[in-house]
């Protein structure tokens, strides 16, 4: 399939692995797509059901968004602001990035922070206690060349049509308040910070939270799908043989090419875990399946 790309990047961002998850979504799925992390959106932008709730904590992704949805952003204001702003940053060079996140660390523009997210060191994502971003300067005063502001322009089209033609509500809440808003005919999919991994993305992410995303997915009638890792060469998640190995477990390896440091962007093998029997549709030579399947507390 050809992945759709969002104008928004992250650390972690699916879009090597969108085919994948698509995979195991039953043919028949007719409910709601829930995400209770929506994260850059490329999961539910491929997937693309009718109906979607898109969810997180982190309230500029979701004004961003809601931005696009209402209007407020179009193609044309994103290329005319990008041109803009990208002629300043190649006259002062970091100055202006830096003058750009002051600003939006003020007043909170959707558009600022698509600006920085584009902008900033490696695509990442990333606040500091106060909830100030504070993402440095990716040290190339010419990214915003026409080519590349096309390529956001035209991410940013796909999405306003795409607005159009579904059914998708964006809420900033916390994740356990979606979760137990799925019914029995929708598809919760989890893409949560990654434990012991990715803790910085807008909120901390310790194992209380795993705990209580994994007794919230499994009191649900929904079917669920998760997202997390593994292991990799180094270490093992302890999570999945403590808490989530009473669920069915596919495996794939992935590399991540986004990181503070070269050392740090190594292959990890990804994790989908699933309330229910899934087959992936596409042929995949590294699927793994361990564990039981169960759904309600009772093995199938």
């Amino acid at each position: 399939m050809t992945v759709k790309v969002p104008p928004i990047k992250s650390q972690g961002i699916k879009t090597k692995l969108v085919a994948w998850v698509k995979s195991v979504v039953p043919d028949d799925f007719n409910g709601v797509w829930i995400e209770p992390f929506m994260g850059t959106g490329v999961v539910a932008f491929n997937v693309a059901p009718p109906n979607m709730l898109l969810c997180d904590i982190n309230p500029h992704i979701i004004n961003f968004y809601c931005a696009i949805a209402n209007g407020a952003i179009t193609p044309d204001l994103v290329r005319d602001y990008l041109t803009h702003e990208g002629g300043n940053l190649l006259k002062y060079g970091e100055t202006h990035y830096y003058t750009i996140r002051e600003r939006f660390n003020q007043h909170h523009s959707p558009i600022d922070f698509l600006f920085l997210n584009r902008a900033g060191f490696n695509g990442m994502i990333r606040f500091n206690r106060k909830g100030q971003f504070n993402i440095p300067f990716c040290r190339k005063p010419q990214r915003f060349n026409q080519s590349y502001v096309t390529k956001i322009v035209n991410q940013v089209n796909y999405l306003s049509k795409l607005f159009r033609l579904k059914n998708v509500t964006f809420k900033c809440q916390d994740f356990l308040q979606t979760i137990k808003t799925a019914s029995p005919s929708d598809i919760v999919y989890c893409d949560p910070p990654y434990i012991d991994r990715h803790v910085d993305y807008y909120n901390g992410w310790d194992s209380a939270n795993e705990e209580h995303l994994f007794k919230t997915l499994s009191a649900i009638d929904a079917k669920f799908i998760l997202s997390t890792w593994h292991h990799n060469d180094f270490r093992e998640n302890e999570y999945i043989k403590s808490l989530w190995s009473r669920f069915k477990i596919l495996t794939k390896e992935h590399f991540y090419h986004v990181g503070g440091k070269e050392i740090n962007r190594n292959p990890v093998v990804e994790a989908l875990v699933v309330n229910y029997y899934a087959e992936p549709k596409i042929k995949i030579k590294t699927v793994q399946e361990c564990g039981q399947l169960s759904l309600g507390g009772q093995l199938l």
